[in-house]
């Protein structure tokens, strides 16, 4: 029986059933999900799902691709991040690519406080089964993994990519990321809002990484998106918040979370967007490339929760002339 599998052709001398497929290769079923001739083939018919010759099979698995004290506001409430309807005390999202190695990705999640981690979809190297997997070592039942579509170029390739990721984890909750070309992986609006209107259909809660076009922001939202994730600057590029304005104005509009994805570089930049209002701050780069990423993992939170914190208490306002903090009165 000749298979294609993860794109290449393999020969097997008798018939198998899923089950005993993924046995043959030495992967564990329980850590990834298959696709069968474009069709997704659920867990619980691993054991009865008969292979026949020339199927093609894509078997993928999630890779790094993104208990925490509670904030408190100032009136001395608890200051819970809602989306979806699920709850967070953090409002800092990490991904999970870039690093040296996993177990340097799970002590910078640690250091972080993040309770959300994105994770990319990809082929598992069925030539290598005992490869380390990200699931080893950042556990899905303590953190809220997000699939995202990075490295989707069309609607129709993120909804594959997505449905694909929930058999393997269940989660519904997800980001959308739809690019447009290569150099700045800006995302491509129309396929973006397309992708959005197909996975509500489908019953994902997505989670959108789109432009700062308040216009295509607004109209994520009435399409159905669970929260509104405008760059900051193109992806790891470090170059901070590039358009302000432009985030200002689609975090006053929104009536869904609004978290700035991309373009963070340093502390001070994740400070400035929650002092804009949003509601998290998303990165990757930002931690993975700093010369100590636990470190920076660190800075990260306090900037995030520090800025959160400035933009409830309420900023003084601006003034074109000095103001002396001391009384002028009474002076010798």
């Amino acid at each position: 029986m000749l298979l294609t599998v993860n794109g290449e052709e393999r020969e097997f001398d008798r018939s198998l059933t899923v089950s005993q497929f993924l046995t043959e290769l030495g992967v564990d079923p329980r850590k990834v999900a298959l696709e069968r001739n474009l069709e997704i083939v659920p867990r619980s018919a691993y054991e009865i799902t008969e292979l026949s010759d020339g199927d093609r099979l894509e078997v993928v698995h999630f890779i790094g691709g993104g208990s925490v004290a509670a904030e408190t506001s100032p009136s001395g409430g608890e200051d819970v991040f809602t989306v979806a309807g699920r709850e967070f005390h953090s409002r800092l999202i990490v991904g999970t690519g870039k690093y040296e190695d996993f177990e340097e990705t799970r002590r910078a999640i640690e250091a972080s406080g993040a309770e959300i981690v994105t994770v990319a979809v990809r082929r598992v190297n069925v030539t290598n089964p005992d490869q380390e997997m990200l699931i080893d070592f950042v556990d899905p039942k303590k953190y809220t993994y997000l699939p995202n579509t990075s490295g989707c170029y069309t609607a129709e390739e993120a909804l594959r990519t997505l449905r694909l990721a929930r058999e393997a984890g269940g989660w519904n909750l997800v980001k959308l990321e739809v690019f447009g070309e290569d150099k700045t992986l800006y995302p491509d609006m129309i396929e973006t809002l397309k992708g959005t209107e197909l996975l509500v259909r489908e019953g994902f809660d997505v989670m959108v990484y789109c432009s700062d076009d308040p216009l295509y922001a607004r109209r994520l939202e009435d399409a159905g998106a669970a929260a509104i994730m405008p760059l900051g600057a193109p992806i790891g590029s470090g170059l901070g918040l590039q358009n302000p304005v432009n985030i200002r104005l689609i975090v006053e509009q929104a009536d869904v979370p609004v978290l700035v994805d991309a373009g963070v570089g340093t502390a001070s930049d994740a400070t400035f967007a929650m002092e804009l209002g949003c509601d998290g701050v998303l990165m990757n780069t930002a931690i993975a490339h700093a010369g100590d990423p636990i470190a920076m993992a660190r800075a990260m939170k306090l900037a995030v929760e520090s800025g959160r914190l400035a933009h409830l208490a309420g900023r003084m306002p601006r003034k074109m002339v000095a103001d002396p903090s001391s009384p002028l009165g009474g002076l010798i």
